[in-house]
This record gives structure tokens, C-alpha cells and sequence, in this order.
């Protein structure tokens, strides 16, 4: 759990604040969303927020995030930040892998629940559901129809995100979203003569079109496909390819396990076959000339630098890809940069919808709501509450927050290209969004750490597939066989060492980068 949540710190450091704007812009643009001006001192009152994880380092992060414009515009307001989870608390305790780790969402409900309740919780959806299902949240419908406020310019797909989690009702708002779109290479196509991929294709579509344009050797590969930018882990590959199907690999008492089914036999043979046929790259040909020099086949025969040399999209090596929005930045960078250089290449691009399958119809965005603001069941400031939500989710804050190339706007009518650059911007968000990871599996995980040492019989099953040695049958039958030992000797230890089995190593933390 530490470890992810230092995952999603590092993410929250990433983005860019939208509040480092003037005052006086602040003022003047934000005013209407103000209550009055709160001079009488009589009047003020504590706004208490809560986040699921702080420090001390980190809260004057969370204030210029989240705080600092209402606070600037409503100066009778006073605003406490609190936490589910302080690594303040931990920050100097001496390492013990015995120790439990404590449950992020009794802490959650601690924060919500306690003797000086948060007003306002700012969460990310996997807790959404439950903190509606546990009645630990307000229900906004009736404060949006009585304020009268705006959600018809809201994105759908992120409303009915969140309406998905609350029983079909609104119980969070969020002004912002992470997403993800299929990227292509508009060249290589017209190069293939292979008509270029268009939104709402199935993943059937797309691999034909990958195989039609894949093409050369070694280094002059070209490749029609890749499900990211930086890895070719071909386990990994076929967990992204397969969320939107929520295939288990073990029952929900982690007591059997269910990848020997034909849903797991379909994705092992679609990944193993794109990477027996070349279609989509290995971290080998992600590394191949990895270095930042490379000598053009010129007649000085000198060495060229090119910052984005390992990026196979950029360099024209790779068709379609999948990436954030944020990787629109790069791609101006490195057109920026080719201007400049006219030897490093440069890419004609356009995104469209992540594929989907025929078995779960619209569903493929990689939309992230983890920005999600609602109202504690037991605010002792509810009405401050849904002013400070109304104001971060308003069309004014909209405007300074879409400023941010990295994370998108929840405002339909400030989702606009960046400047200078014509694409389908609509691509983000037109799918809905894959489920997030069932709590109850969360719970699981930390119950019994030693689950993840299941998936350690994957990595290598998968490679003897691609090697030939083995087939997806006789290696998802092995995998069974071996994890239900696992799972027994698990269930008979949960927190202890456990040997290895069948010769299979131990350890692998899906939290680390590639889970």
C-alpha cells in the first residue's frame, strides 16, 4: 500500500497547478462563484478536507491544488487539510515486514467518521462505490437541482463513471480526468496503402490493420502496434489488453485459481501471436540504439542528436500506439525540435478511440477519476461543503485548469486541442471508462501479501509460449496448477515465507511500475 501510495503522490506532483495564476485574474474570473465578502469575522467558519494520503511535504501541494483559489475568494473561510493515511506516522518507524499495514479504507472511514468528521473527501473512484454503499457520503442530485448547477457541459463518460459507482446517482464531482487514446502514425499508413484506424474499431480490427502495415528487419522494422511507450513485457501487455473483461485470476477467496478458462486462452493466444509475428515491438527493439547519438547514413557520417531517440512512435518504427494525453507534449516537443534539426524525424499524427471488444460494447477508455470531491454523510459544514465543490468544478475554474497538458478538464466546452495543433480530441473521452479494481480484491491483497507471488508463475509460462516450447493451453494449465498450490500454501500461511514451487522464484509487487 506504501508503495502505491507513492505512486499516486508521484502523480499528483507530476501535474501542473492551474492556481498559479494572478490574484487579481482569480478575483475578477471567480467572483461569482464567491459567498460574500467575510469581512465580519464573526462569520468565518473551518472547512476540514480530507485526502486519502499526506504529509507534511506534500500539503502545500494539496492547498495550491485544491485550496488556495477558494480560499483567496472566500476570506471568512479557513481550510484544515486531514488524512486517512499520514506517512508522518511512519516516516520514522524502523521497517517491520510484520507489522500490519493499515486498511486505507477503515482509515478512510476513521477520517469520515470520526470525532471532528472532513466536510469534503477528495478520493479516487475504487472508493467511490463503497463509501456510497456504506451511506458515508451525501447525495449531491438534490443540491445540484436546487442550486441549479451546470453538469449538462460535464463529459458524459465521466458522469456516468461516477452515477456507475453511486446506484445511478451523483455522489462526487471532479474537475479533472486522466485518459488515454490509440495514437497513429498517419504516414505509415498511406506509405502501406492501409486506410488509417478510425474511433469505436474492435480489437480484431485493429490487429489486422497492424499486421497490414508491420514490415523490414531488424532495425528498419516497422511495427504496427504497441501498447505503450516504453515496455514490451508481453504478461503485462495481455493484463491492459484484457482489463475491460475483469478476467480473475483467482476466485474472490483466493482459494483456486481461474486462468485456465477459454476467456484466458483468447488473450495469451492474441498477445503471443502479435509477438511471434513481430507485429508489436520487444524491450528489445525498444532498446535497439537506445543511446541518444546516432550516426546518419551521411557522408560526414556524423553523430546526430536526437532526444527522443528510444521513442519508436516518434521515430516513425511504430504504427499505433497507446498513451495519455499527456504524451501530446512530447509529441510537440519533438516536432519543435525537428524544426530546429531537420535530420531527427518528426510524426503526422491523429488519435482515435482505444479499441473495444464485442463482448463489453463502449467500454476501453482509460479514463482516471482520481480527483472525485463529495460530501461526508457527517459534515459539520455542508453547506461551505458543495460551495467549495461547486467552485472547483465551475466553468471559471474550468478555464485556468484547462491550461493543464496533462490531465483533461471535466468541461466539455474547455476540451479544446492544444494551441497550434489539430487532432480528435474527443478520442479521449468518447469510451467508458474500464471499471476500477474491485475493493474486495484490494482487501484481499493486503490480508494475505503473499497473493502476489502468484503472478510470479506467468512471466516465464509466457515466455516459453513465445519461444514455442510450451503451448497457451499447456502454460495456462501449469500456471492453474501451480498457483492452487500457492494459494493453499497461502491460505495456510498468509504473511509467512513461503518455499518456491516448481522451481519458480518469489516476489513480485504489481505496484512497482508495471502493475
Amino acid at each position: 500500500m506504501e508503495k502505491k501510495a507513492k505512486r499516486l503522490q508521484g502523480k499528483w506532483i507530476m501535474r501542473t497547478s492551474a492556481v498559479a495564476v494572478s490574484a487579481g485574474l482569480l478575483m475578477s474570473g471567480l467572483a461569482a462563484c464567491s459567498k460574500g465578502d467575510g469581512n465580519d469575522a464573526a462569520e468565518r467558519h473551518v472547512l476540514r478536507i480530507g485526502f486519502m494520503y499526506s504529509n507534511s511535504d506534500n500539503e502545500q501541494y494539496l492547498r495550491q491544488q485544491f485550496t488556495d483559489g477558494y480560499e483567496l475568494t472566500h476570506p471568512n473561510i479557513d481550510i484544515e487539510i486531514a488524512s486517512a493515511i499520514n506517512y508522518d506516522d511512519q516516516r520514522f518507524e524502523e521497517p517491520d515486514p510484520n507489522k500490519p499495514q493499515p486498511d486505507p479504507y477503515e482509515k478512510l472511514k476513521e477520517m469520515i467518521n470520526g470525532k471532528n468528521p472532513v466536510d469534503v473527501v477528495v478520493l479516487e473512484s475504487s472508493y467511490l462505490k463503497r463509501l456510497v454503499e456504506d451511506n458515508l457520503l451525501k447525495q449531491l442530485d438534490p443540491l445540484i437541482q436546487e442550486s441549479e448547477f451546470d453538469i449538462e457541459d460535464f463529459v458524459p463518460t465521466v458522469i456516468d463513471g461516477i452515477k456507475d459507482a453511486g446506484g445511478g446517482s451523483i455522489y462526487a464531482l471532479t474537475p479533472t480526468f486522466s485518459a488515454s487514446a490509440l495514437y497513429y502514425n498517419k504516414k505509415m499508413f498511406t506509405d502501406a496503402g492501409v486506410s488509417p484506424p478510425t474511433d469505436n474499431m474492435t480489437w480484431a480490427d485493429i490487429f489486422t490493420k497492424a499486421k497490414q502495415v508491420a514490415k523490414g528487419e531488424g532495425e528498419e522494422r516497422k511495427f504496427g502496434f504497441s501498447f505503450n511507450r516504453w515496455s514490451g513485457d508481453p504478461f503485462w501487455d495481455s493484463q491492459t489488453y484484457a482489463a475491460p473483461l475483469q478476467l480473475k485470476m483467482f476466485d474472490n477467496k483466493a482459494e483456486k485459481m481461474t486462468v485456465d478458462t477459454p476467456q484466458w486462452r483468447k488473450v495469451w493466444n492474441d498477445i503471443a501471436g502479435l509477438y511471434q509475428e513481430k507485429i508489436v515491438p520487444t524491450q528489445e527493439d525498444m532498446n535497439n540504439g537506445g543511446g541518444i547519438m546516432r550516426k546518419e547514413a551521411t557522408t560526414s557520417d556524423a553523430p546526430v542528436f536526437n532526444p527522443f531517440q528510444g521513442d519508436l512512435f516518434i521515430n516513425n518504427r511504430v504504427a499505433m500506439m497507446i498513451a495519455g494525453y499527456d504524451y501530446i507534449n512530447e509529441l510537440a516537443r519533438s516536432k519543435d525540435y525537428s524544426a530546429k534539426n531537420p535530420k531527427v524525424p518528426t510524426v503526422d499524427w491523429d488519435v482515435v478511440t482505444i479499441p473495444t471488444f464485442e463482448e463489453a460494447p463502449g467500454v476501453g477508455g482509460s479514463i482516471y477519476l482520481s480527483n472525485l470531491m463529495a460530501i461526508s454523510a457527517k459534515a459539520q459544514n455542508s453547506e461551505d461543503a458543495w460551495d467549495f465543490i461547486q467552485f472547483n468544478n465551475s466553468k471559471e475554474w474550468a478555464k485556468l485548469k484547462s491550461r493543464s497538458t496533462y490531465e483533461m478538464v471535466s468541461r466539455k466546452s474547455f476540451l479544446k486541442p492544444k494551441d497550434g495543433m489539430n487532432y480528435n480530441i474527443e478520442a479521449f473521452y468518447t469510451l467508458k471508462p474500464v471499471p476500477p479494481q474491485d475493493i474486495t480484491l484490494e482487501k484481499l491483497y493486503r490480508e494475505k501479501p503473499n497473493l502476489y507471488q502468484v503472478q510470479q508463475f506467468a512471466q516465464p509460462l509466457f515466455q516459453e509460449v513465445l519461444q514455442k516450447k510450451k503451448s497457451v493451453d499447456e502454460a495456462l494449465k501449469e500456471w492453474q496448477t501451480k498457483g492452487d498450490a500457492m494459494l493453499q500454501k497461502i491460505k495456510e500461511n498468509p504473511n509467512g515465507p513461503l518455499d518456491p514451487i516448481g522451481g519458480g522464484g518469489v516476489g513480485i509487487d504489481v505496484y512497482g511500475g508495471k502493475g
